[in-house]
């Protein structure tokens, strides 16, 4: 007793100090160590010991998750403005859980993960899938950073999105919005209503526009690179046949609101995003018939997307009343 009391003075512990901590690590094992003989008791004791050496080793050089995301988010300077905030958002709302944004990110489990994504995107398979990517983005991160040895995300299953059918507006409804953006409180709408009816743009497009962007001389608008969604730019056809009266030309500022307002004048009490640009592509394909065509107005790669998504059948509607 008088050598094992030397050896643990030499590290500040006492008798009974040691005989709890060796208590826990053995009933930790489970039952069995009760069955190994004394010497390969002690063997499998000091395989304990250097695995929690090595795991606090491991765990001391890592960073928390909250560190790793925001650092990945400042490794991404490629990214376009509007997709680095939106990912800045993302991260936000991952970080509300305060006790997982603290942990060590080589300590972070698949299960807390898969708790976090759930709580915050459990109803919104979009946004699930979303979430997982740039939190799988994040672990890739830290494993290049030597902060983490494994991605628990690629156990965590992405939930498949059933892609919801968006019926085109009829021309009663179509009318409908173009007279209630007539009228004096609503003017100020009526040259962004006009781009996304019949130009096929996107709410974000129409809101970043400046007025040069708008060449009514040569009756196009420009899509810039840094104003569209997918990074590309394009030229749009504007359908007129003289510049709009001057003061229905503008966008104006709180471009989100004064469009729900809009919406509610009209009696759309609920809508689906992204509906004027499905009228615009169904009308366009079922009038124009040129698909190719369609696909360089809407700034897609493809003409695939157009004939799964975007070309819906019109109902007890003939396309040419639309372009009227």
């Amino acid at each position: 007793m008088k050598i094992a009391d030397e050896l643990l003075k030499r590290v500040g512990l006492r008798g009974e100090d040691a005989a709890r901590l060796v208590l826990e690590a053995f009933e930790g094992m489970g039952k069995k160590m009760r069955r190994l003989r004394r010497e390969d008791m002690i063997e499998e004791m000091r395989k304990v010991i250097r695995a929690g050496i090595e795991e606090r080793r491991r765990e001391e050089g890592t960073v928390s998750l909250e560190e790793a995301a925001w650092a990945s988010v400042e490794a991404r300077a490629d990214l376009r403005p509007v997709y680095r905030r939106d990912l800045r958002y993302f991260v936000r709302r991952m970080m509300r859980d305060r006790a997982l944004a603290g942990r060590p990110l080589r300590a972070v489990r698949a299960k807390e993960c898969r708790e976090m994504l759930e709580g915050e995107w459990g109803k919104s398979p979009h946004g699930y899938r979303k979430a997982r990517a740039i939190l799988h983005s994040i672990f890739t991160y830290g494993q290049g950073q030597g902060w983490c040895s494994e991605n628990p995300i690629d156990s965590i299953r992405t939930p498949r999105v059933q892609e919801e059918v968006i019926e085109p507006l009829n021309i009663p409804d179509v009318r409908r919005l173009e007279t209630t953006a007539q009228r004096p409180q609503h003017r100020e709408m009526y040259l962004s209503l006009y781009l996304m009816l019949y130009c096929g743009l996107r709410p974000t497009e129409v809101r970043r526009l400046q007025p040069e962007d708008i060449r009514w001389g040569q009756r196009v608008v420009i899509v810039r690179s840094q104003t569209s969604k997918t990074g590309g730019g394009r030229v749009v056809p504007l359908r007129v046949k003289r510049k709009l009266a001057e003061e229905l030309c503008m966008i104006p500022a709180n471009w989100s609101r004064r469009w729900r307002a809009l919406r509610r004048a009209a009696g759309f009490m609920s809508w689906r995003p992204d509906t004027l640009r499905h009228t615009f592509a169904s009308y366009h394909a079922q009038y124009f018939r040129d698909l190719p065509a369609l696909q360089l107005e809407m700034g897609h790669r493809s003409t695939e997307l157009l004939r799964i998504r975007y070309t819906s059948p019109l109902r007890d509607t003939k396309p040419e009343q639309f372009w009227k």
